[in-house]
């Protein structure tokens, strides 16, 4: 699906136009022709460009570590699978102990790899369940961004915020783009953002996106730390002077 309700958009299929310089780092290409730099890793981003699974899986390993140790996660799981893609069925029919023990292998696949393992299996439990184990159905005939953000906030794993940021990607760089995609995608969906994955095109922005991230983390640190200091004061005064 190519479908565009915004004639520019930030990262061509094929990578040719990048805005960020980032085109010299070599990337992984798909069978069609798409183009990838966010793993950083020639391998994995080949594997993410061509497999719908493998992006799905990468989003969801992406929380609480690096974003390229994330999107390397289903590279490295179809290769400890014996396999070079995901395959939807295999996993949610995997003996539970045993795919976990695929995260938990050193090197670990995600800082929590037991919970991880687990969210990527009720994920792919659900594809089978409700598109017959055909991730790309998610987003295959969506009319519009806001049907597709409900779609992609059904899935197990995937709250607002990530179902936005994908939404970013797939439309940034996979080229799927239904009718108010950017607008769904709210902030993410910004042309020439900087905010998430969805903006990575190379080590260039990966930085500039790392740096948001480190912003917007110490930005709401700080926020949680002056609420709480206005807590305090308040319930010191609702108590009065204190008696002696």
């Amino acid at each position: 699906m190519t479908k565009s309700d915004n004639g520019r958009d930030s990262a061509s299929r094929d990578g040719s136009t990048r805005k960020d310089g980032d085109t010299s780092k070599a990337g992984g290409t798909g069978k069609d022709g798409l183009t990838l730099r966010i793993a950083q890793q020639p391998e994995a981003d080949e594997l993410l460009a061509r497999s719908p699974l493998a992006a799905l899986v990468g989003m969801l390993l992406d929380q609480q570590v690096p974003m390229e140790w994330a999107f390397t996660g289903p590279y490295t799981l179809a290769e400890r699978m014996g396999s070079d893609d995901l395959d939807p069925g295999k996993i949610a029919a995997y003996d539970p102990d045993a795919f976990t023990s695929l995260f938990t292998t050193k090197p670990a696949l995600h800082r929590y790899p037991g919970s991880m393992a687990q969210r990527v299996q009720q994920l792919c439990q659900y594809l089978v369940a409700e598109y017959e184990g055909d991730a790309s159905a998610v987003w295959r005939d969506a009319g519009t961004g806001e049907e597709l953000l409900r779609r992609l906030n059904a899935l197990p794993g995937f709250g607002t915020q990530k179902a936005q940021i994908f939404l970013a990607l797939l439309g940034k760089q996979f080229g799927v783009r239904p009718t108010g995609w950017r607008a769904a995608a709210g902030a993410y969906g910004e042309d020439g953002s900087r905010r998430s994955v969805a903006d990575i095109t190379g080590p260039e922005s990966l930085a500039e996106v790392r740096a948001y991230k480190q912003e917007a983390k110490a930005a709401a640190k700080a926020a949680k730390a002056a609420k709480t200091a206005t807590t305090a004061t308040t319930a010191k005064a609702a108590k009065g002077p204190s008696k002696r």
